[in-house]
């Protein structure tokens, strides 16, 4: 059994030119809108070097520029996303321009164009898909109402919270 799943990794590394992803590699979230309306994903993969790649594909959303984040809690329950909670923070301050940031889980603002869509890749060398977005209470991609100022605390002073998806393994 060991030799076949060792054959099966090295036939993927032959095929791929890398070894398949394990489940802690790897997360996808669907994105909701307040309303409850599939407006996207976002998927979350660890690179060969270690940075976690971030994709975020998005629809029917206002156009305008708007501040993203990874929260702390996987849960978009709360009609106002509050039950994601906060940013995933480490033991860091809020926003680039804070000479003890970033947060973990914040990310470069997002333009969404007049059609209400965007896509957009992200590197992050602070996230751990294992540590940060598949953690015991899971995370969130928030999308907020308004633009991330880089700055103020504890989240960017980016407003309303008007998009979200839970994180998963699948």
């Amino acid at each position: 059994m060991r030799l076949s799943k060792m054959f099966a990794a090295l036939v993927a590394l032959t095929i791929t030119g890398s070894m398949p992803l394990s489940a802690a590699d790897f997360a996808r979230a669907e994105v909701r809108d307040t309303d409850g309306n599939i407006v996207g994903g976002v998927t979350a993969e660890t690179t060969p070097s270690g940075t976690v790649l971030l994709t975020v594909s998005l629809t029917e959303l206002p156009p305008g520029i708007h501040g993203a984040h990874i929260h702390e809690t996987g849960d978009c329950s709360a009609s106002d996303f509050s039950s994601a909670g906060g940013h995933v923070a480490g033991d860091a301050q809020h926003g680039v321009d804070s000479a003890e940031g970033p947060h973990p889980g914040d990310m470069p603002n997002i333009t969404i164009l007049e059609a209400g869509a965007t896509q957009v890749e992200i590197f992050s060398d602070q996230l751990d898909i294992d540590r940060d977005i598949l953690d015991d209470d899971g995370s969130a991609f928030v999308l907020h109402a308004g633009v991330d100022d880089y700055t103020s605390q504890p989240s960017g002073a980016s407003g309303d919270r008007i998009a979200c998806g839970e994180f998963s393994a699948e």
